[in-house]
């Protein structure tokens, strides 16, 4: 079976990330980063209208999906350096809200678990898709392990 653990880079998806690598039993994993480009955002989160659009490079790939790419590959690194093996990166292209992408990306996988920090990117963005750790718990049928934020010395 396969580890899917949703990254977006922030520090409690980083902690996710670090938690299932040392604390999980070896299975392959794949680093999730969702992405879409900014005009099928606006479709259907017309806040994001407000933003600058970006078109698609020479090389034939959105920006959005570049930095995908450069955040799973970091994912990646993050997992290896606390011990686990056998990790993939994947940016998938999302066509509506992140937890809708996570959770079908899990049924292809047939994920054996879903991993996610407890709370993703703040702005406006999260405003927007909501808690995507609480819907993925929902809507994933197959068990999820959120990951809370470290404790904070005093």
């Amino acid at each position: 079976m396969t580890v899917l653990i949703a990254f977006d880079g922030s520090e409690d998806s980083k902690t996710a990330i670090e938690y299932a690598a040392r604390h999980l039993r070896p299975e392959p994993i794949v680093i999730l980063s969702v992405w879409e480009p900014l005009l099928t955002q606006i479709t259907w989160a017309p806040l994001a209208a407000a933003v600058p659009v970006a078109a698609e490079g020479d090389d034939g790939k959105f920006e959005e999906e570049k930095q995908a790419e450069a955040l799973a590959a970091k994912g990646v690194e993050l997992a290896e350096a606390a011990g686990a093996t056998q990790v993939t990166p994947r940016a998938e292209r999302g066509g509506g809200p992140v937890w809708a992408a996570i959770v079908d990306v899990a049924d292809e996988l047939d994920a054996s678990l879903v991993v996610t920090g407890s709370r993703g990117l703040a702005g406006a963005r999260s405003v927007i898709l909501g808690s995507v750790s609480t819907r993925v718990l929902h809507h994933a049928g197959r068990p999820v392990l959120v990951v809370p934020p470290p404790k904070k010395d005093d």
